[in-house]
């Protein structure tokens, strides 16, 4: 239940609206309790019952006998005017009126009680999405895409369900039954503590019953993130699924996850809906006992009258479907609490990038980026070791070696999208940790090897890293990208919608895209990760020839898979399972006949 109290701490700014629902609530559930309580003037009147027929007014008491009596002075006044019929007419009156108010309230404490609901799941919804945004990128390589979006959808909307949903019953019917309770103590002291003597028994029955649920439902979730990850990749594969025939195999996979998934939800169902019946059956069995206990007490002439014990069974039938809403609601809170351990595995991960506290603005790169001693790993794996190296302010560095040495993790660090585990790594002499996060990333642009847009219009796609840039200005970064001439062809134009991932463009225009994006941005320092390997050889011609527009008058750090792009860098670092064993310019390195001119020479550069 802590992590329920947890959720209630979300709604401190709602404190107004949690009291008018508390008070409306209480409000409804007494004129619900006031118009079952008129059944005992209605019988005794009907019935003729002795006690009814009072010759004084009542006293003042503030007790069973006092308050009846209040009611039935009252009666007798108009009785003794105007006839039992016309009583009955003002009890009937008394009754609608109750009922009236009863649902008025109600109708107001959901009012209410809405928001209060909505902003839990709101709140959650923005820290999840604040928190992927904030974690380290090396975060999500060790995470499914498909879990992430599970969480981010499906344990969400049973957030709403099954935590949030249960708000209601957990304020609402404690307070009905206790409401009932207080008017049962009341009717008939005695026969009250009969019912609380058999209370805890099926309290206790029902708790046992759904102590699993929690477990299975991590399960379930669980199940429902690998089917959304495994839709994922077949989304994205279905070109070499295909190709491949592999359908079957995926098939059988997908079943298999969807036949789990299916025997662990009925188990959780099995489990949630014997709540209801099993809680109906206790509250009908204590119902029985209790009429079997205060038909005794009316038989052997106690001071608990046939009308009142009528009243008192009618009152004490009503506890019953708020019992079964609160055992529902406890079971919920049981199977929400799952979803909130899953939810907060990623709201509790660690941020390892940190920013300290008032720190400095890089408003203009001067100088230049010194990497000194940088050691870096991941999860006790060494990837870096004492790097060393100076980027001069205009300087083209390029960073080449074979897979896994380390040229993506090497220029991730200047980003801090890691921080280093060893050394320091400075710009213009200060350590990249003492800058605000927001103006160091604001002095680079980055092209990365595979294509990364949104499901947006050209315009939009181009101008992300701008937002206020005017149509002249991303025209011509497009220019300067060679992207102005098919973007002008499209139908739209520059208002073209690309598609998911710019699914509607080659592989040559949406790198041309990314180009422009950079330019647009026009930072003086550019990471361009292998930007023109995976292109044909037409397309990787525009697009180099837009790097070299790009790369004029900028710091540029270039990761370099086909080395003939190179060659004209100021120096390239050669480097080899995390160490830099070459560097030099390219003349000098193949003149040194080692590692690099052996890249050149399994590349059939001349």
């Amino acid at each position: 239940m802590k992590k329920f109290f947890r959720i209630i701490s979300y709604i401190k700014e709602y404190k107004a609206q949690m009291t008018w629902y508390g008070l409306f609530i209480t409000l409804s559930i007494v004129f619900s309790l006031f118009s079952l309580g008129m059944l005992t003037p209605f019988l005794d009147l009907i019935f003729n019952d002795s006690k009814s027929s009072l010759s004084s007014l009542p006293v003042n008491a503030m007790n069973s006998n006092g308050i009846k009596d209040i009611i039935y002075g009252f009666l007798q006044n108009i009785i003794a005017k105007s006839g039992k019929s016309y009583a009955l007419g003002w009890i009937c009156l008394f009754i609608i009126v109750s009922i009236f108010f009863k649902n008025l309230f109600l109708y107001l404490s959901y009012y209410f009680l809405a928001p209060i609901r909505n902003e839990v799941t709101r709140k959650y919804s923005k820290l999840l999405y604040n928190k992927i945004l904030a974690l380290p990128i090396g975060y999500f390589t060790e995470q499914r895409k498909g879990d992430i979006l599970s969480r981010s959808s499906n344990d969400i909307a049973e957030l709403e369900y099954s935590v949030v949903g249960a708000l209601e019953g957990l304020i609402k019917e404690p307070l009905n039954i206790i409401g009932i309770l207080i008017f049962l103590f009341f009717i008939s002291f005695k026969l009250t503590l009969f019912v609380f003597v058999l209370l805890p028994i099926a309290g206790f029955v029902v708790g046992r019953i759904g102590r699993s649920l929690k477990k299975q439902t991590n399960k379930a979730q669980v199940k429902w993130g690998e089917i959304l990850s495994q839709m994922e990749e077949t989304l994205t594969g279905l070109r070499i699924i295909k190709g491949f025939n592999a359908e079957q195999k995926v098939k059988k996979q997908f079943y298999g996850l969807i036949d789990d998934i299916f025997g662990i939800k009925n188990r959780i169902s099995y489990r949630r809906d014997l709540a209801s019946p099993i809680s109906e059956f206790l509250g009908v069995t204590i119902l029985s006992g209790v009429l079997w206990f205060g038909g005794n007490l009316v038989l052997s002439g106690d001071i608990l009258s046939p009308g009142s014990f009528i009243t008192y069974v009618a009152l004490f039938s009503q506890i019953i479907n708020p019992a079964k809403a609160l055992s529902q609601a406890v079971y919920n809170v049981n199977r929400g609490t799952a979803t909130l351990d899953r939810l907060n595995e990623i709201l509790e991960a660690p941020v390892t990038v940190n920013e300290i506290t008032n720190p400095l603005q890089l408003s203009e790169f001067k100088d230049n980026i010194c990497f000194e001693n940088v050691g870096f790993s991941y999860q006790g794996d060494s990837i870096l070791h004492q790097i060393n190296l100076t980027v001069k302010k205009g300087k083209l560095v390029a960073l080449v070696g074979s897979s896994g040495a380390g040229k993506s993790t090497l220029a991730d660090l200047i980003p801090r999208f890691h921080d280093v585990s060893s050394g320091n790594l400075y710009i213009d002499g200060k350590n990249i940790k003492e800058y605000s996060l927001h103006s160091l990333r604001n002095q680079i642009s980055i092209v990365t090897q595979e294509p990364i847009l949104f499901n947006d219009t050209i315009a939009a796609n181009i101008a992300l890293g701008k937002p206020g840039a005017t149509e002249a200005e991303i025209i011509e970064a497009a220019k300067i990208a060679n992207a102005y001439d098919f973007i002008i062809k499209k139908d739209g134009g520059f208002q073209s919608i690309i598609g998911d991932r710019g699914s509607k463009l080659s592989g040559g225009e949406r790198q041309r895209l990314t180009i422009a994006r950079a330019v647009l941005k026009n930072p003086p320092i550019l990471i361009l990760d292998e930007a023109t390997s995976a292109l044909d050889t037409e397309s990787e011609k525009l697009v180099q020839e837009a790097i070299n527009n790009m790369m004029q008058n900028r710091t540029s750090i270039v990761i370099a898979h086909r080395l003939s792009t190179i060659r004209h860098a100021d120096e390239i670092i050669v480097l080899q399972k995390g160490d830099i064993v070459e560097r030099g310019n390219h003349d000098a390195l193949l003149a040194q006949n080692g590692y690099y001119r052996k890249l050149i020479e399994m590349q059939e550069v001349k």
